[in-house]
């Protein structure tokens, strides 16, 4: 049973997540660790190790929340869940591209769409941002706040080292770098 509801919550996200996979992480945060399924520590580990992995982040959300509920069949039934809407929808539109794409009601609900993506991803930056710097404990919303400097100072030098990299070579530092030099000097100052 718990194999076909991590496929139909996965399913659902899949399904009603527009803007990529920073957009799902509000709606993956209500459908797995309200259920209980995961910490939201678990969820935090588990968005970082997604994005420095290589692959979609979506894809690899899904698995690593299928395979901590259910083990790898899990991580099969949440990754073909996530993924399933989006080949179905392409199949859909591949066939009537040319009638959607020109429509005006297509035109103006993507265009409606866009704000709201942009809200999303803000939201769940500011969300973690806060959690890094001021929040003790490792609960998302933990009552007690106090201020980490060590997360900020971390923040601060890698904010002036891209914006420095930047000035100098005019181009942006490379993400894998970017997670690299932060691994490192993490390593300094949190042991």
């Amino acid at each position: 049973m718990i194999l076909f509801e991590l496929f139909y919550v996965f399913f659902l996200i899949g399904l009603f997540t527009f803007g990529g996979g920073y957009a799902m992480i509000p709606m993956i945060q209500e459908q797995v660790v309200d259920r209980g399924w995961i910490s939201s520590n678990a969820l935090s580990d588990f968005i970082a190790i997604s994005e420095s992995t290589p692959g979609p982040f979506a894809i690899n959300i899904a698995t690593f929340v299928g395979s901590e509920v259910s083990g790898p069949l899990g991580a099969l039934c949440a990754t073909i869940g996530v993924i399933l809407p989006s080949f179905i929808i392409i199949l859909i539109i591949a066939f009537i591209l040319n009638k959607v794409i020109k429509n005006r009601f297509v035109q103006g609900a993507l265009n409606g769409v866009r704000p709201v993506i942009i809200a999303l991803i803000l939201s769940t930056a500011i969300v973690f941002l806060l959690k890094v710097i001021l929040y003790a404990g490792n609960d998302l919303f933990s009552q007690s706040i106090i201020f980490d400097m060590k997360s900020f100072t971390l923040l601060i030098m890698v904010v002036i080292l891209m914006f420095v990299y930047k000035k100098i070579h005019k181009k942006s530092l490379n993400p894998i770098a970017i997670l690299a030099i932060c691994a490192v000097i993490g390593i300094f100052i949190f042991i």
